[in-house]
């Protein structure tokens, strides 16, 4: 019995030495300002806590390892009360350590994230196994990291019951993805499920291991010696280990490797390894993982799969690899697990030829992939068919995006296609593809694989006729506007729209020589004139380019027959151009109500309804450009002073497609000038191409403006500061849950408070510092519209590590 006594106090001592070396005391403190010289580390140096950078002014709470190269990253702070947000701390923030726990806070002294254990700490230490805790005056741990794991386990560390994995976003991008494992509450398998993200409902599983009792004990242990295996206790311990022809038995030797295991940001569960020794070859080894195959184990009717919609998945190197198929490129192209796009338009409507007698075979061609399948993306089946049948029933569908024939079985698919993925089986798949837009048909139509560019000899002789027809045409205008006398309009029309050519002397004499300025704007200046008819007057305003470079009227000429065969409601109309030696203009519809930016910022404020209304509008105006028309254009300036407003206060969209008639060099400067805190979206400043998630971002800032009425950024007096940036005030009363105080004394909107905070959390969501974070237009007008709920928005900063 003595010698028990003395060995129980013999352990509790040297646990009382280990946890004592390197103790952190009360009143310790790290700020960003120096964390990277003074870290709290383990007492051999291995793992350090602490604060790590990111991509802006902004750091994150981490613990990561601190003796290898890539100094990877265990654990970071997350916001208890949603798991989705990471705790980012901006530059001067400082984490203490006080008796009642962790605390970090802002530079404003505010506590933007707790530990605070139900027990007076004594002191705090860094572990040597990768777990940060917080000690009691009995030596007890009242508070470790290792209780709140993010997305991944080490040695020594266990997932209860109740606890969960979450994948990061992506690989650089630590706010929780898009998997997550956990326990089952019936029965207590262990699972892996995809997310509905950005919420964390949880689709079916595609894996398990399956425990199959009621234990209340069961857990996911990863013992000291790298080994990994669900425990549980009914009927005696037992031990289940993960099951996959991946997953191996293997000879671990902790002395010689470091071991961890994470949920990688494309759902796989991995462990991987790392030579302790510095002169061996250094770098994280895949040892072994569950499932085999994520690309063909997610199978779910609903959320997209492993990639994207409209992409596909196949393994490559023992990892994901997902590829867009002919036709479609990636939505985001720093993220190939975020979806791919099509490069064309495809639908029901006048863009496909509908009401136009264009024919189906002089729109469409199809592309062949083999192994390739999207099983879950059907509509229709038609069994006995040929592949010519089938071919030609979804190349007279307009829904039809795919098909896929085997074995005399046609299956039609229409987009968005989910979980695709590399299958073996010998199945046709014929992508449907355009051959041209419209108004180029003849390039090379075909019904046939892709191979085939025979031009049908009717459609050529109808192509001649008509344009033999057009050319008399054309003279006989010609003729009898010379006979006329002069008008201020003269000219013909621009190929495929609508557009009239106007010389510079029509528009200097329509404007009375460019004297009534409208006003100023990023691409030149706008003049009210009148084009006088026969028999009427109309008022245009003439924007004058000042900007364009001097020897690029073929460019000018093909951007403007993208714009000129725009046509929407909430886009203003292009009525033609001038493009003259030197002078290139536009001419508009003149819009009665003048900016967006008038309304708003003037002395009498819209009505709640009158906001509304504007950026509905605004909405599918952008939705229109991205998506419906037949060349996609990226605004690139979205602004209030962009937004126009009619006789009937209905907002329209000017100034679209103009960023592409600009030299590139001129286009990023000016951009640049415009500054980070108003419109532009922060991939601006990275030397990386945009997308139209910009115009998303800039959507979501003049959102705030329309709803709380005041300037993206306003100079304020002494003691308001805070409300000086106002997508940083709106986060903050977001956050704070004061979002009253954005629109205060407008009883309107607090009368609507519901669509007021679902609103102000749709910009923030727009806001996002990664573009793949952000929706897209349709999403937010769908969001907008009440069509689909919004999720809370995480912090609309940067995630991303600097490497």
């Amino acid at each position: 019995m003595a010698s028990s006594s003395t060995l129980y106090i013999i352990a509790i001592l040297f646990l009382q030495l280990i946890l004592a070396f390197g103790n952190v005391s009360p009143s310790s403190r790290l700020s960003t300002t120096n964390n990277n010289n003074n870290p709290w580390l383990s007492p051999s140096g291995e793992f350090a806590f602490g604060f790590r950078n990111t991509t802006t002014n902004f750091f994150m709470l981490a613990i990561w390892y601190n003796n290898i190269h890539d100094q990877t990253i265990v654990w970071s702070a997350k916001d208890m009360n949603n798991s989705n947000n990471l705790v980012l701390a901006p530059t001067g923030s400082q984490v203490q350590l006080t008796s009642g726990g962790l605390t970090l806070t802002n530079p404003q002294n505010e506590s933007i994230w707790t530990a605070q254990p139900n027990d007076i700490v004594s002191y705090g230490t860094m572990l040597d196994n990768g777990n940060f805790v917080l000690v009691n005056n009995k030596s007890a741990i009242v508070w470790e990291s290792f209780k709140f794991p993010t997305d991944t386990l080490l040695p020594n560390q266990s997932l209860e019951l109740g606890a969960t994995l979450t994948s990061r976003f992506s690989e650089t991008n630590f706010t929780s993805g898009r998997f997550q494992l956990y326990f089952n509450d019936d029965d207590h398998n262990l699972m892996l499920s995809p997310l509905a993200w950005p919420t964390q409902f949880r689709y079916n599983f595609y894996y398990r291991i399956e425990v199959n009792n009621n234990s209340a004990s069961s857990s996911l242990v990863f013992d000291e010696s790298g080994d990994i295996y669900v425990e549980t206790n009914k009927n005696g311990t037992t031990r289940i280990k993960p099951q996959g022809t991946q997953w191996k038995n293997l000879d671990l030797d902790p002395k010689l490797y470091y071991y961890r295991a994470i949920l990688d940001y494309y759902g796989v569960l991995t462990q991987y390894s790392h030579p302790r020794d510095t002169k061996a070859k250094q770098g994280w080894t895949i040892m072994r993982y569950v499932p085999d195959n994520i690309c063909i184990a997610i199978f779910n009717e609903m959320g997209s799969g492993t990639c994207g919609y409209n992409s596909y998945c196949s393994m490559e190197n023992q990892r994901p690899t997902c590829k867009c198929p002919y036709g479609y490129s990636l939505i985001d192209p720093s993220n190939q697990f975020g979806g791919c796009q099509l490069n064309f338009t495809l639908g029901c409507g006048a863009d496909n030829g509908e009401g136009l007698n264009v024919k189906p075979e002089d729109l469409y061609e199809f592309t062949v992939l083999t192994n390739v399948n999207w099983p879950l993306s059907d509509y229709e089946r038609m069994q006995p068919y040929s592949q010519h049948d089938c071919q030609q029933s979804c190349l007279h569908d307009c829904m039809c995006s795919v098909v896929v024939f085997s074995n005399q079985n046609c299956w039609k698919k229409r987009s968005p296609l989910a979980n695709g993925r590399e299958e073996s089986g010998g199945n046709l798949v014929l992508i449907k593809t355009r051959v041209s837009p419209l108004g180029k048909i003849g390039a090379s139509p075909s019904t046939n694989l892709k191979k085939d560019n025979q031009v049908n000899p009717i459609l050529r002789g109808l192509l001649i006729g008509s344009a033999v027809f057009n050319s008399i045409l054309l003279a006989a205008v010609v003729l009898v506007t010379l006979l006329k006398p002069k008008r201020v309009v003269v000219g013909t029309t621009l190929l495929e729209t609508n557009l009239c050519s106007f010389s510079y002397d029509a528009l200097k004499e329509a404007t009375w020589g460019f004297i009534e300025e409208l006003g100023r704007g990023s691409f030149g200046i706008v003049f009210k004139g009148e084009l006088k008819a026969a028999t009427s007057c109309n008022v245009v305003a003439v924007k004058r380019l000042d900007r364009l470079a001097q020897d690029r009227e073929k460019e000018f000429k093909t951007e403007l027959r993208a714009i000129g065969k725009t046509c929407h409601k909430n886009l203003v109309k292009l009525i033609g151009y001038c493009d003259e030696g030197m002078h290139r203009m536009l001419v508009y519809e003149f819009m009665n109500n003048g900016s967006l930016a008038n309304i708003l910022f003037g002395q009498t404020k819209p009505t709640w309804n009158q906001r509304i209304g504007f950026a509905l509008g605004i909405a599918r105006g952008l939705v229109y450009l991205h998506e419906e028309c037949d060349t996609p254009i990226i605004h690139c300036d979205i602004k209030p002073q962009n937004i126009l407003i009619d006789e009937y206060f209905t907002a329209k969209i000017s100034d679209f497609g103009l960023a592409k008639l600009l030299l590139a060099d001129q286009s990023r400067t000016k951009t640049m000038i415009r500054g980070t805190r108003g419109y532009v979206a922060p991939e601006w400043f990275k030397n990386v191409p945009v997308t139209a998630k910009v115009d998303v971002y800039s959507f979501g800032a003049m959102l705030l403006e329309i709803v709380c009425c005041r300037k993206s950024v306003v100079l304020m007096e002494s003691g308001e500061e805070e409300k000086a940036i106002l997508t940083d005030w709106a986060c903050d009363c977001y956050m704070e849950g004061r979002i009253d105080a954005l629109v205060e004394n407008d009883q309107e909107a607090l009368d609507d408070i519901d669509r007021l905070e679902k609103w102000i959390k749709i910009a923030i969501w727009c806001i996002q510092e990664h573009p793949e974070m952000r929706p897209t237009m349709r999403m937010v007008m769908q969001m907008l519209e009440g069509v689909v709920q919004v999720p809370n928005p995480p912090s609309p900063f940067s995630f991303s590590l600097i490497p």
